[in-house]
């Protein structure tokens, strides 16, 4: 057989949580290929090989048309996202690669995965549901049930593909549909790479759905799944090992807003979010959580806003005029001058980007 691969992917300042990760993931399976696939540049100054990463792929480096145009469409977090099927692609097509897992950056796996790996042995595909039981109060249903029929069925945080024609077949399918509608809006069916995911269980052969209740745990099915222990003895969920934990929008406050509403009775929980908390203290002083995202800002150093970014991608017009969205003498000046002429409705209230 040959090796398993396990990558995320982040911005350079993501990289404090993307160790964190890496670190459970060695940890718990040293034969594992770790990969980080980077949504931005390579900065001066930051040393990738002190990490515990055995490559990473940036997005400079993947084979994406029209890419300088295409990054400019995405917001960070889109970018993030939009990235992950072409690295799937790539690192399917190595010869010596058999499965390639993904997982969130801010995930933390726990114990061995033997049993997940066994499932995708067994498949082409596997992915996690953020449910696997009916909630029982009408404001878990609001929380969670409704929550995942607009986000999604299935949790992106994690996903497994072995290197079969019909893990290939896959792949290439998510990247076609990613490189036109990666972008989070919501109304519109979309939330980045996501809702095209509840179509693979139709669209593809050997999908498997991992119910497990230790697999990427998270506050929006606390309410169905009982953890217990803590860090010395070990965390279970439902009696089980705790597989992986998702500490989604952590550092946003809605991890523990979550928590707090659907978790704060749970002891084990309680420790794991301490524990991460303590963890993550200081991600915002290593120098690496201070770059700016190199996509962030015009060349002359203006952010871009949102709505920027969208109407350009709205716009062929632009896109031709302007093949490099990124120069503050072109697309910025139209933007500043025409395009409030143009768009009044757009520009009346400024988005951030």
């Amino acid at each position: 057989m040959g090796k398993t691969v396990a990558f995320t992917s982040a911005a350079v300042n993501y990289l404090p949580k993307v160790r964190k990760l890496a670190a459970s993931l060695r940890k718990h399976h040293p034969e594992f290929e770790i990969v980080l696939a980077l949504a931005d540049e390579r900065p001066p100054g930051i040393d990738f090989s002190a990490e515990p990463l055995d490559r990473v792929i940036a997005v400079d480096d993947l084979p994406i048309p029209d890419r300088r145009r295409w990054i400019y469409f995405h917001t960070i977090v889109e970018l993030a996202t939009a990235i992950k099927p072409f690295v799937l692609c790539q690192l399917l097509s190595e010869p010596d690669v058999d499965r390639v897992l993904y997982f969130d950056p801010d995930m933390v796996v726990f114990s061995r995965l033997d049993d997940l790996l066994a499932t995708l042995d067994s498949s082409n595909v596997v992915l996690t549901p953020h449910l696997t039981c009916p909630e029982r109060t009408l404001e878990a249903v609001r929380d969670n049930e409704i929550s995942a029929l607009k986000h999604g069925v299935y949790n992106l945080g994690f996903l497994g593909v072995r290197r079969t024609p019909e893990g290939e077949r896959f792949s290439r399918w998510w990247s076609e549909r990613i490189y036109h509608f990666c972008i989070a809006d919501v109304p519109a069916g979309l939330f980045t790479d996501q809702r095209w995911i509840d179509l693979v269980p139709a669209f593809f052969d050997g999908v498997g759905i991992l119910k497990n209740a230790r697999f990427n745990v998270a506050t929006w099915n606390l309410t169905t799944r009982h953890v217990a222990g803590g860090l010395d003895a070990g965390f279970t969920v439902n009696g089980e090992p705790l597989g992986f934990y998702h500490f989604t929008g952590f550092d946003s406050g809605a991890h523990r807003a979550m928590f707090d509403k659907h978790g704060a009775g749970n002891p084990a929980v309680a420790e794991l979010v301490a524990w991460y908390t303590h963890e993550t203290r200081f991600d915002g002083e290593e120098p690496a959580a201070k770059v700016a995202w190199r996509y962030g800002r015009y060349s002359d150093g203006t952010p871009i806003p949102l709505e920027h970014r969208r109407l350009y991608r709205d716009r062929p017009d632009l896109q031709a005029a302007y093949p490099d969205p990124f120069d503050a003498s072109g697309l910025l000046r139209w933007m500043t001058t025409q395009g409030p002429i143009e768009h009044p409705e757009r520009f009346a209230k400024k988005a951030l980007g």
